[in-house]
C-alpha cells in the first residue's frame, strides 16, 4: 500500500506567495504526494492576550501574544486562490487545513479534495460536524488526545458525514455505536498519531500507539510527525503508517513559529525516497526464497564432501567428512545418518558424497 505523504507547509510561508509557490515547488520536486497550508481567521480563535506556546517564542520575539503572531500569517481569500490555482497547475494536490467555519467555507469554495483536523481542534464540536457535513474524505489529527476524546471526536464526525440535523452529545454518542456510523467512518476518516510539541522528544512519541488507534477504532492510521529528521517518519511507515505528514520549511533558519521544527527540502526529497523504499522493503508475509535467492542457494549453501581421502569400506565419520560449498551435493541434514555407512567407493579430498 503506498503512504500518502503531505508535506506540511503550515504557516511557514510567513504570509508571502512568493515562499508559498516556492514551497509548493519543491514539495512537487520531492514527490510528495500534497502539501498543506492552513487556513484561518486570527480573531476567529484566539482571546486577544493568549500567550503563546514556549516553542512559539524562540522565533517570534516581536509577536507580543497568540494573536498578534498569527494574525501576521493569515492568508487572504485572494492568496488562498492564488496558491491552489498554482499547486494545481503544477499537478500538486493542496490541502488546508481550517482552525473556523469560515476558513471551511471558503476552502469549500475552492474544492479542496479532502480535509486535515489539526489536534487543537479535536474537541471542537462546531468544527468537526461542519467539516464532516462536506461528506470529504477526513484526517483527523489527535495530539494532546486519548482515545476517550478521539471516539468523542468520531461519533460528532460520524453524525455530520449521517448529516443529521439538531446534534448533541448525547444523540452523537448514541449514534457512533450504530452500524450505519462505522461504515460513514471506515468511508471518509484517517487518523494520525501525534506528540504536539515542537520538536516532539523521541521518548514521547510512542508510535506503538498507532497500533492502539487501529485496533481501537478499526480505521486507517498514519503518523504526524513533530520530530527532528526523518527517521521517525520511516519508523512509521514500517509500523502501518498509511499517512505521513511532516512540516516543511525553505530555510530553518527563518523566522516564524514552525521553521524551526520543520525539514528543508533536501530532508524531504530523502523523506519520500526511503518512505517509498520502506514500501518495497514490507513486501510479502510469506517466508520462502525469493526470485533473487533461489540462485544463491547452490552458492553459498553446503554439500557433504570428503575431508581427505577415503577408502572404499572405509567407515564414515566426522573425521573423514565435512561440508563445505557449493550445494549442489548432499543436503548436509544428511550428515548424521551416513556416521557409521560404509563407502562404497573410493573418494578423493573434496570429492562429494
Amino acid at each position: 500500500m503506498k503512504t500518502f505523504i503531505i508535506a506540511e507547509a503550515g504557516v511557514n510561508h510567513n504570509g508571502s506567495i512568493k515562499i508559498a509557490k516556492s514551497l509548493i515547488d519543491k514539495a512537487k520536486v520531492a514527490k510528495a504526494d500534497a502539501i498543506k497550508f492552513q487556513s484561518f481567521k486570527g480573531k476567529n480563535i484566539i482571546r486577544k492576550g493568549t500567550e503563546k506556546c514556549d516553542y512559539q517564542k524562540g522565533n517570534t520575539l516581536e509577536s507580543k501574544d497568540q494573536l498578534e503572531m498569527v494574525s501576521k500569517l493569515e492568508l487572504s481569500v485572494e492568496q488562498h486562490h492564488e496558491i491552489f490555482s498554482y499547486a494545481r497547475e503544477v499537478q500538486l494536490e493542496v490541502i488546508s487545513t481550517p482552525f473556523d467555519l469560515e476558513s471551511i467555507e471558503l476552502l469549500e469554495n475552492l474544492n479542496v479534495n479532502r480535509y486535515k483536523i489539526p489536534s487543537g481542534e479535536v474537541n471542537n464540536p462546531l468544527l468537526l460536524y461542519r467539516v464532516a457535513q462536506t461528506k470529504k474524505p477526513i484526517i483527523l489529527s489527535t495530539g494532546m488526545a486519548t482515545l476517550g476524546e478521539i471516539e468523542t471526536a468520531l461519533s460528532i464526525i460520524a453524525f455530520g458525514l449521517a448529516d443529521k440535523s439538531n446534534p448533541s452529545m448525547e444523540r452523537c454518542s448514541s449514534f457512533f455505536v450504530t452500524r450505519e456510523a462505522q461504515e460513514l467512518l471506515k468511508k471518509f476518516v484517517s487518523i494520525l498519531h501525534c506528540t504536539t510539541q515542537y520538536p516532539a522528544p523521541p521518548d514521547e512519541v510512542n508510535l506503538n500507539a498507532m497500533n492502539t488507534i487501529q485496533s481501537s477504532f478499526n480505521l486507517p492510521v498514519g503518523y504526524s510527525d513533530h520530530t527532528e529528521g526523518i527517521g521517525v517518519s520511516i519508523a512509521a511507515v514500517a509500523l502501518g503508517a498509511s499517512i505521513v505528514e511532516k512540516h516543511f520549511t525553505l530555510d530553518r533558519s527563518m523566522n516564524g513559529p514552525d521553521h524551526s521544527a520543520s525539514i528543508e527540502p533536501k530532508e524531504l526529497e530523502q523523506l519520500v525516497q526511503e518512505v517509498r523504499r520502506v514500501e518495497q522493503s514490507l513486501g510479502s508475509t510469506q517466508k520462502i526464497p525469493t526470485f533473487s535467492e533461489l540462485k544463491n542457494i547452490s552458492i553459498v549453501r553446503r554439500s557433504i564432501v570428503a575431508k581427505g581421502l577415503i577408502k572404499k569400506g572405509e567407515t564414515f565419520s566426522l573425521d573423514n567428512l565435512t561440508l563445505k560449498r557449493p550445494g549442489t551435493g548432499l543436503n548436509p541434514l544428511n550428515i548424521w545418518r551416513l556416521l557409521s555407512e560404509k563407502a562404497t567407493q573410493d573418494y578423493s579430498e573434496d570429492d562429494f558424497i
